[in-house]
Order: structure tokens, then C-alpha cells, then sequence
């Protein structure tokens, strides 16, 4: 009797805590609900606290429409879910873009911005996000037969590469003439400014596809030029970034995500290269008579260098996996914005994959290029929900100062360092 009452108290307590348990968490719950932006002084720190780094969530978004919608393995549902994600991250886009300029505007720091070791770095993001805009809505509405599209695709891929070519040419300027950076301190971010370039060669072909005559001969030399451009720029880079790995070893947890970023240019860079000779295939014949030949020797080049880089992805690839996994097996990996370094870069390396697949056919390719965006995909959705979470409370809104830096500067009489000495 003594033992039945004990017991039935144990579970009436049990039972009290775990209902004192649920209450918490509601309490919780309905407090983020109804407090927003709690971890924020005022509202105005919105835009204050908003960085280039918020349109790499726009880049992962446009991978994986574009994913979604060459799916490898036909399905018509996944065609208009591909098309709604499209628009989604059209509205992404204009909406980081209309507050990045109302930052720009209202506090006037983009100077300030550029100088910044770290902030500076996302804005080849920038540009990169205007790709996938594009390459979207020329993928999608390509089988409509949209006439003005073809010259609305052209206007606005020559505006994207103008900044893609600022982005190049000057921030990688600034990092080795102004900023302040130590070696141990760098990662891979510093790849960013110089990927648009090759991103913007890829669309290049893209938007290619849809023209013919001179017109396609122009866009598909410049995207050639564009490619060598960054993938010479990213090659040396990634060499740079390795040797700080050996001696300085992973990241911090805070920022071991974005050991995936050099998988973005080498995926690109041979997906890019690809599509690039089948364009040149098609448009060469007749836009380069004096060179018979330059259209199919392009096109086996394409092929050959983007089997090559694609090995030397999955190398990267690799490599990035094991570095997250033991990161997380030595403690937690606070979640923030460098979480999108998981998205567009590894999809970069599915689009590599599943144009190898279109070119030759071999089912390894395709059901690899399968099996990966499906892992994307689910990715993409706890990272968005994440993204959500975290911006409702305000964690990922925290102002930076980038008024208050070391910029590095000559004075008159004191002795030049060389750069090994300022590093």
C-alpha cells in the first residue's frame, strides 16, 4: 500500500514537472513571439547591423531554384516549387538590396565598409546574388519564349558584370594596400571578392543560349575572359588559404563553415568552363569563320578542364565535410549567416556534376548530382528556418563598428616594411 502511494506520488510529480517544463517553453515561445528584435537597443539597428554578408542567403536560395529546376530526374511538381523559390529569392534580393542602400544612405559608411577586414570581404556576394536572379529567369522562362527576354537577360548581365569586375579589381586592392589582416586570422572569405567574376562567366553562357550571331560571340568571349579572371585570382588564393590551414590550423567554430567556400570557385569554375564550350561549339562555326576548328577544340577543352577541376572539388569537398564534422564533434557551432557557406557552394559542385552527366551521359553523374541536391535542399530549409529564427530576435542585426579601424598607412620617415614584415 505504502509503495503503491509512493509511487503515485513520484508520478504525480513527474507529471507536475513535466506540465512546469511545457509551460516554460511556451512561456518562451510566446516571449520571441511578441518581443522582437529583443537582443537589439532599438529598431533603427536593423539597418544599422544589416551587411553584405545577408545576400549570400540570397545565393543559396537562387542555387537551389536552379537545382530544383534541372533536377536530373524528371518530376513536373519540382519544376513550379523550383519556380516559386525563384521568386522568393527575386524578393530577397530586391529586399537586401533596399536595405543595404538605406544603410549606405542613411549612415554613410560605405567607405568605411570597404576598408573592413571582414565586412568587405561579402560584398562579391552582391553581384553573385544578381546572378542567380538571372540565370534563373532566363532558365525558367526560356521554355516560354518570352520575346523580350533575351535583351532584358543581356542588359542586366552586363550590369551585373561591371560589378563583378569592380568587386574583383578593387577590394582585393584594398586588402593588400589599406586593410589590416593576420595571417592566422584570415579564412576563406577572402575568396569572395574574386568568385563573381567566374559566377558571372557561367551566366554569361546562359544568357548566351538564348542569343545568336555577333551577340552571342561577344558574350561568350567576355565570359571566357571573366572565367580565366577569376579562376587564376581564386587558384592562388585557395593555395594561400591552404598554407594558413597547415600551419594555423581549422577556424574557430564560429567561422569552420566557411571552409566550404572554396568549393563555390572550383565548382563553378568547371561548370562554367562546360557550358562555356557548348556555347562556343554552337556560335563559333559562324561567328569565327577564319577559325574553323575553335568551336570543337573549345568544346573537348571544356570538357577535360572541367573533369579536372571537378576532381579537385571533391578533394575540397572532402575536406570541408571532415572539418565540420570534427569541429562539431569537439563542441557546438553557434549558428549565424556563415551557415549559407553550406548551400552555394556545394551547389555549385552538383551543377558541375549534372553537366558532366548532360555531356556524357554516365548514370554516376547523374544519380550523384541527384543525391546531393536532395542533401541541399534539406539543408537550405533548416538553414532558412534558422535564418528566420535568429533574425526575429535580432542576434543576427548586431551592429558592426566600421567606423573605428587600423587602417595601414605610410608616414612620411618611418622605415618601409615589406609586406612580410606587416604580416
Amino acid at each position: 500500500m505504502i509503495s503503491r502511494l509512493t509511487t503515485q506520488r513520484s508520478e504525480i510529480t513527474l507529471n507536475a514537472s513535466s506540465i512546469a517544463t511545457g509551460r516554460t517553453r511556451m512561456s518562451v515561445i510566446k516571449n520571441l513571439i511578441h518581443r522582437p528584435m529583443r537582443k537589439l537597443d532599438t529598431w533603427r539597428d536593423v539597418i544599422r547591423g544589416f551587411n553584405p554578408a545577408w545576400f549570400t542567403a540570397s545565393m543559396g536560395t537562387g542555387m537551389v531554384s536552379t537545382l530544383l529546376y534541372g533536377f536530373p530526374y524528371e518530376w513536373s511538381p519540382l519544376k513550379y516549387i523550383a519556380m516559386g523559390i525563384a521568386l522568393l529569392n527575386l524578393l530577397m534580393f530586391v529586399v537586401f538590396l533596399v536595405l543595404f542602400i538605406w544603410r549606405l544612405v542613411q549612415y554613410r559608411d560605405f567607405f568605411y565598409i570597404l576598408l573592413h577586414p571582414q565586412v568587405s570581404m561579402p560584398l562579391g556576394a552582391v553581384p553573385m546574388a544578381f546572378t542567380t536572379v538571372i540565370t534563373s529567369m532566363v532558365t525558367i522562362l526560356a521554355s516560354y519564349e518570352v520575346a523580350w527576354m533575351p535583351t532584358l537577360a543581356l542588359v542586366l548581365w552586363c550590369i551585373n558584370i561591371v560589378f563583378a569586375l569592380l568587386s574583383c579589381l578593387a577590394i582585393p586592392f584594398l586588402i593588400t594596400s589599406h586593410q589590416k589582416h593576420a595571417f592566422e586570422n584570415v579564412n576563406a572569405t577572402i575568396l569572395l571578392p574574386v568568385v563573381p567574376t567566374v559566377v558571372a562567366s557561367s551566366a554569361g553562357a546562359i544568357v548566351a543560349s538564348v542569343h545568336s550571331g555577333t551577340t552571342a560571340v561577344a558574350v561568350v568571349l567576355i565570359s571566357y575572359a571573366l572565367w580565366a579572371m577569376g579562376v587564376g585570382i581564386s587558384l592562388m588564393l585557395i593555395t594561400f588559404y591552404v598554407v594558413r590551414l597547415i600551419l594555423h590550423k581549422l577556424p574557430p567554430p564560429e567561422t569552420i563553415i566557411s571552409v566550404f567556400i572554396p568549393l563555390g570557385p572550383l565548382g563553378q569554375s568547371s561548370y562554367a568552363i562546360q557550358l562555356l564550350g557548348v556555347q562556343a561549339l554552337r556560335v563559333f562555326p559562324d561567328g569565327l569563320s577564319q577559325m574553323t576548328y575553335l568551336g570543337e577544340v573549345l568544346h573537348s577543352l571544356g570538357f577535360f578542364l572541367g573533369l579536372l577541376i571537378w576532381s579537385l572539388a571533391i578533394w575540397w569537398f572532402t575536406h570541408a565535410i571532415y572539418s565540420v564534422l570534427y569541429t562539431r564533434f569537439c563542441g557546438p557551432v553557434p549558428f549565424n549567416l556563415g551557415w549559407w557557406a553550406l548551400i552555394f557552394p556545394t551547389g555549385t559542385f552538383v551543377s558541375s556534376s549534372g553537366e558532366l552527366w548532360d555531356l556524357t551521359g554516365y548514370t554516376f553523374f547523374r544519380i550523384l548530382a541527384s543525391t546531393i541536391t536532395v542533401g541541399i535542399v534539406l539543408l537550405w530549409i533548416v538553414v532558412i528556418l534558422g535564418t528566420i529564427c535568429f533574425a526575429w530576435t535580432g542576434e543576427l542585426f548586431k551592429p558592426i563598428n566600421t567606423r573605428h579601424l587600423e587602417v595601414h598607412t605610410y608616414v612620411e620617415g618611418e622605415d618601409v616594411q615589406s609586406p612580410e614584415q606587416r604580416v
